[in-house]
C-alpha cells in the first residue's frame, strides 16, 4: 500500500482513534481531509500535524448524523477537487440505556451516523478507487457486533451490520487491488463510554494499539475482510460464536444493562 501524496478522508476525526489515523496517514506522507462536528478540535488538530508535517490537510466541519450528509460531503470534497484514496469511516456513537427508555431522535441520529452515512460513502468513494484499482475503505465496527448486548442493543445492532456489510463489499471487490476492512476495537481511552454514558468493562487500551492493527492488515500481503484488535478480544469473539446466543447476550446484560427504575 503507497501512503506518500494519497488523500485520505477520515469522519470523527476530531477526537479519539480518529485523531490517531489522522497523525499516522500525515507520518506515512498521505494528505487529509478531516471531517467532524467540532471545528474547534479539527483546526486544533490540523496545528498540531502542521508541527511535523507538510501534507495538506483540508478541514470540514459537518454533523453527520442527517440523511443527506453522506452526499453533501461528496459535494463538498468534489467542489475542493479532491480525490480520495483513503476512506476511513470513524464516525460514530453508542447510548447505554433500555430501549423503551433511549431518546428515539437519538436513536435515529445513531443509526443513521453509523449505518446509513457510513454505506452512503463507502458507496460514493469506492467506485474511483476500482477505476483506479488502488486505495482503501476502513470501516470501523466494534467488538460489540460479536453478540447482542442489552443496554446497547442499537450500538451492537449498528456494528453487526458493519462487519457484514463490509465483509460483503470485500467480497465484491476481491479482483481489484481496493482494500477493504473492518475493524472491530474492544474498550479503548476514548470518549466512547463518556458519551454513551457507560461504563468499560475492563481496561481501556490506547488508541495507538487500533492504528497499528489497522495498517498491519492494510500492509499484509493477503488482504482480508476483518480485522479485531487485541488477543484478548478475538479469543472473546471467538467464544462469543460458540456459546448459545442466550449465554452470551445474558453475560452481556450483566456488564451493559442498566436497572429499572
Amino acid at each position: 500500500m503507497e501512503y506518500q501524496g494519497r488523500t485520505a478522508l477520515i469522519t470523527g476525526a476530531s477526537a479519539g482513534i480518529g485523531v490517531a489515523y489522522a497523525e499516522e496517514f500525515a507520518r506515512r506522507g498521505s494528505n487529509l481531509i478531516l471531517v467532524a462536528r467540532r471545528a474547534d478540535l479539527l483546526e486544533k488538530l490540523a496545528s498540531k500535524i502542521a508541527a511535523y508535517s507538510t501534507v495538506e490537510v483540508t478541514l470540514i466541519p459537518m454533523d453527520l448524523s442527517t440523511l443527506d450528509a453522506g452526499q453533501n460531503l461528496v459535494d463538498k470534497v468534489s467542489a475542493l477537487g479532491l480525490d480520495v484514496d483513503f476512506l476511513i469511516n470513524n464516525a460514530g456513537f453508542g447510548t447505554n440505556a433500555r430501549i423503551e427508555d433511549e431518546d428515539r431522535a437519538t436513536v435515529q441520529q445513531e443509526i443513521v451516523l453509523n449505518v446509513a452515512t457510513l454505506v452512503d460513502l463507502t458507496a460514493a468513494f469506492i467506485k474511483p478507487m476500482i477505476e483506479r484499482n488502488s486505495g482503501a475503505v476502513v470501516n470501523i465496527a466494534s467488538t460489540a457486533s460479536y453478540q447482542p448486548v442489552p443496554g446497547m442493543a442499537v450500538y451492537a445492532a449498528t456494528k453487526a451490520f458493519v462487519r457484514s456489510f463490509t465483509a460483503a463489499v470485500w467480497g465484491e471487490v476481491s479482483d481489484t487491488n481496493v482494500r477493504v476492512l473492518a475493524v472491530s476495537p474492544g474498550a479503548t481511552k476514548t470518549e466512547f463510554f463518556d458519551i454513551a454514558g457507560a461504563k468499560p468493562a475492563g481496561r481501556l487500551v490506547p488508541v495507538e494499539n487500533v492504528i497499528k492493527t489497522t495498517f498491519k492488515a492494510l500492509d499484509a500481503k493477503n488482504s482480508k475482510p476483518a480485522v479485531i484488535d487485541g488477543g484478548s478480544n478475538r479469543l472473546m469473539a471467538s467464544i462469543s460464536r460458540i456459546l448459545p446466543t442466550s449465554v452470551v447476550t445474558k453475560v452481556a446484560a450483566g456488564l451493559f444493562l442498566p436497572k429499572r427504575e
